[in-house]
């Protein structure tokens, strides 16, 4: 679905309207501007792209600016390294290869960037996916924030995997591997000191091994998707917009852990928009969710997997609902614009 935006009085205004923003906006920024100059397709934006010419391999990239570069649970190094990896999982990928650039400001310690890159290095060797090209730049004080990273990954397909954010069917199951909201309530609290920090830590890990446990379900496995930026509310409404789906979740059924609830309360987030790194959504056959919520439990990743909502078989398709703890419904909206900039 294309959603216009007037058009403004300079064309300046588009790129500040959709730098650093998420939902609705890049949705706006990708359809009128990037994907036409690029010659880019029609079909759903996926996590990850099928290489043309051959189907089995799988490539994405990604590019990270998170703020601070050190977290409770991670850094920006490790993040880059499991983004990659996750875009590629969501695709039914094994990562084969990763390439990693970085963008330094002049004047960032030298043991600040060693850190980060043992970092990246340890989560790259514990995921075993090796590091085969890179590329270095420095840029003068002020021309980028301390330390950028780009990385693109390519993966090989599961071959009885095929996930698409197309492919979510009514009656389909929708399945939560853990906790949302760690990951971007941990971050914020880190860069504006607000004590959160010391009672919870990212999520941000690798989901490629629970990605393998599904494998063996095949074509029961319909869509997968990380919640990143948008948090669950942006990945389900994609998810309905690329299926033309009326999905519903429960609530009480959505794990929140007790330190992100307060987080949010006091700052006045929902936990559905704010980012994960370390958990997906997985839409399967009803048939066989229990079957993936065993495979996925038999991993640490997966050991908190819940069943949180199922596709309507009747509904307004291209809509999310929520259904509150008592028993009424509320739209969930796509996220207007990023509520927690650099958090990846």
């Amino acid at each position: 679905m294309n959603i216009q935006c007037p058009t403004p009085a300079h064309e300046d205004e588009v790129v500040l309207l959709g730098h650093g923003a998420g939902g609705r906006l890049t949705g706006e920024l990708l359809d009128q501007l990037v994907l036409p100059a690029v010659g880019g397709g029609t079909g759903p934006l996926e996590d990850a792209a099928l290489l043309p010419g051959h189907p089995g391999l799988v490539m994405s990239t990604d590019s990270f600016v998170v703020s601070p570069l050190f977290f409770p649970g991670g850094d920006i190094g490790s993040l880059a390294v499991h983004g990659t990896v996750n875009d590629l999982a969501m695709r039914g990928a094994w990562p084969l290869a990763l390439s990693v650039s970085l963008i330094v400001e002049e004047g960032l310690p030298l043991a600040e960037l060693r850190a980060v890159m043992e970092s990246l290095g340890k989560a790259a060797q514990d995921a075993g996916v090796p590091v085969i090209t890179g590329d270095t730049k420095v840029v003068g004080r002020g021309a980028a924030d301390r330390l950028f990273i780009n990385t693109t990954g390519v993966g090989q397909r599961h071959e009885l995997l095929a996930p698409s954010a197309a492919l979510a069917r009514p009656g389909d199951a929708v399945l939560l591997s853990g906790p949302i909201g760690l990951h971007g309530t941990t971050v914020l609290s880190t860069r504006e000191n607000l004590g959160f920090e010391g009672d919870i830590a990212s999520d941000s890990r690798p989901l490629h091994r629970l990605v393998r446990a599904l494998a063996p379900l095949g074509d029961a496995v319909h869509v997968l998707r990380d919640p990143t930026r948008g948090g669950l509310a942006a990945a389900l409404n994609e998810i309905a917009r690329d299926s033309s789906a009326a999905v519903e979740i429960e609530e009480s059924a959505v794990p929140v852990p007790e330190a992100v609830a307060s987080a949010c309360d006091l700052l006045g987030l929902d936990p559905l928009v704010v980012a994960n790194e370390g958990c997906l959504v997985a839409f399967v056959d009803a048939d066989a969710a229990q079957d993936a919520l065993t495979a996925m439990r038999s991993l640490p990743e997966g050991a908190q997997a819940v069943r949180i909502g199922e596709v309507l078989r009747e509904g307004l398709p291209e809509r999310v609902t929520l259904r509150t703890l008592v028993g009424a419904r509320r739209i969930v909206e796509m996220p207007l614009g990023e509520q927690l900039p650099r958090i990846c």
